[in-house]
């Protein structure tokens, strides 16, 4: 199984503010819906609370929720304090590739099982950021960049990225 991080970052790497995106870029939004579609996604319970009711689960997607609190649950979700038995969880479904989703803690933790990262670079400097996406070492590398300029819907430019994991 395919371990993939997808996030959207800043220059500085803010991924977030106040428990939400600091940015409103449809496209982004749409090319992680279309991306995660059908997979496993793991996240962070904070991460979870932050999502608009609507998309609570996430739809179209297998949701699990990694958290410390015990006794948590939440309703068409699965539920884990340990990222190894979320993995073990995703296995089990047969995932092929296996989506993290963030916040910052959960990210710093998949870090170095990870295979894949889809990065939204977004070119901003977003200050007063709270959460920020964890550096990469040099063990990555670009496979492929697709530039969006800003226009009416999108008030910054950004990249979408793949890095791979260089395997020794």
């Amino acid at each position: 199984m395919k371990i993939s991080l997808i996030a959207a970052m800043s220059k500085n790497r803010v991924i977030g503010i106040n428990n939400d995106l600091p940015w409103h870029l449809p496209d982004d939004m749409k090319y992680f819906m279309e991306t995660t579609k059908g997979h496993v996604v793991i996240m962070g319970r904070k991460n979870f609370d932050s999502l608009p009711p609507k998309f609570k689960p996430l739809p179209n997607r297998t949701n699990v929720v990694l958290t410390r609190q015990e006794g948590f649950e939440v309703a068409d979700c699965e539920v884990y304090h340990d990222i190894k038995d979320a993995y073990a969880f995703a296995e089990k479904q047969e995932e092929q590739e296996l989506f993290v989703i963030g916040g910052g803690q959960i990210y710093q933790m998949a870090m170095e099982q990870a295979d894949m990262i889809y990065l939204t670079e977004i070119h901003a400097h977003i200050e007063n950021g709270e959460v920020f996406f964890p550096e990469m070492t040099g063990e990555w590398k670009e496979v492929s960049r697709e530039h969006h300029s800003a226009d009416e819907r999108h008030k910054y430019s950004f990249d979408f990225v793949k890095y791979e994991k260089i395997k020794n």
